[in-house]
């Protein structure tokens, strides 16, 4: 089959790999009919993700139809239609039964943390459904039968980014009526915690990035005032000046990936710093005492000057961390089909899986107009 393949830092290419086989009772294989890139498979990308194997198949948001089943899958069938959630969860461990599903007991022997598709051996060593074909472990708690009534384009993003940014503004965040709520970053999974802010019923949403067609995009939305960060000396005590005294929540959708000072890039590449700290330094900021930060950004190891003092100062709560993605896909799911809720205006590109390579040099150089890319094998 082609996938995508991770072979070093700014090298994916699509390749002819061995096709997926069943290799315990509760796999699944599903042909693949939309999978998308998501920002965070811009960490590996770019280097910043440890123990990712040349010939790794990428990508963890997925979707298709069941093409075979092992022998102990009792639910699933031939030709049905699913969603893979990105955390691969046995669904039987402590943590699994209490809806931590990222954090999985069983589904990574090479941490603690849970199994990721596509992730490299850190996460389990799982291949991603950026590819024609995908093997699902656990198959009878993992993939989720979708209507046929509703396009791929609609519930591909159930995956992760729909689950994460619920979670993460919802949830996390706790966002409540006539909350103020600050959204850091307007890519893919940013857009939507603005959507689900005003869901909410937040009454004022402020985007930041430094993204001018990012920002437009965000503009457009109910409730939402935007801010580029390159027009303020410090736009984290600007945004606390404009909102008398801090956001009741912040959102850091950004994590490691945030503008990066030239100590900080120089101390990423050595590996003593685990990225830019741009993001959380902001929200340490422009959070208002008492209130919550939400980090669905990803973060990588340990950081230099982290502003543990502002938070603890201040009485700021921090949540953070995978989504458990299965938990939330069929209270969103019931809000697509019943038309409360339509993720699909942040598509931006929709492109053939050979040309995955082009797919990758767009999103990361954030040209095009590229907001999210759906993938079409």
């Amino acid at each position: 089959m082609k996938a995508i393949t991770y072979n070093g830092m700014q090298d994916v290419r699509v390749e002819k790999v061995e096709d997926p086989k069943i290799q315990k009772p509760d796999d699944v294989i599903i042909k693949v009919t939309s999978t998308a890139i998501c920002g965070s498979d811009l960490h590996i990308f770019r280097g910043t993700v440890p123990k990712v194997a040349r010939g790794t198949v990428l990508g963890h948001e997925a979707m298709g139809i069941v093409e075979e089943t092992g022998k102990d899958i009792a639910e699933l069938k031939k030709g049905d239609r699913v969603i893979v959630p990105f955390p691969v969860s046995c669904g039987h461990c402590w943590y699994c039964e209490h809806d931590l599903w990222s954090l999985c007991d069983n589904s990574n022997p090479n941490g603690e943390v849970g199994g990721l598709f596509g992730y490299g051996d850190l996460y389990g060593g799982y291949d991603g459904g950026q590819a024609e074909y995908m093997r699902v472990p656990y198959g009878n708690v993992g993939p989720k039968v979708v209507p046929e009534e509703l396009a791929d384009e609609q519930v591909l993003f159930l995956t992760d980014i729909l689950p994460t940014s619920y979670w993460g503004t919802l949830v996390q965040g706790g966002v409540k009526p006539d909350d103020t709520v600050v959204v850091l970053g307007c890519g893919p999974v940013g857009l939507l915690c603005m959507k689900w802010a005003a869901f909410g019923g937040a009454s004022r949403i402020i985007a930041v990035d430094n993204i001018p067609y990012r920002l437009k995009h965000a503009a457009g939305y109910d409730r939402v005032e935007t801010i580029n960060f390159d027009d303020y000396d410090n736009t984290g005590e600007y945004i606390k000046q404009i909102t008398h005294g801090g956001a009741d929540v912040v959102v850091d959708c950004v994590g490691m990936d945030g503008k990066r000072s030239a100590l900080e890039t120089a101390e990423t590449l050595l590996k003593i710093q685990g990225g830019s700290k741009s993001a959380i330094e902001m929200s340490s900021q422009a959070v208002r005492k008492g209130g919550t930060v939400s980090i669905v950004g990803v973060y990588g190891a340990r950081y230099n000057m982290f502003p543990f003092g502002d938070f603890f100062s201040r009485g700021i709560t921090l949540k953070m961390g995978q989504c458990p993605a299965q938990a939330y896909v069929d209270p969103i799911l019931k809000r697509i089909q019943s038309g409360e809720f339509d993720p699909t205006d942040i598509i931006t590109h929709k492109i053939s899986l050979e040309d995955g390579r082009h797919a990758y040099d767009i999103f990361n150089k954030r040209v095009d107009n590229c907001i999210k890319v759906i993938l079409k094998p």
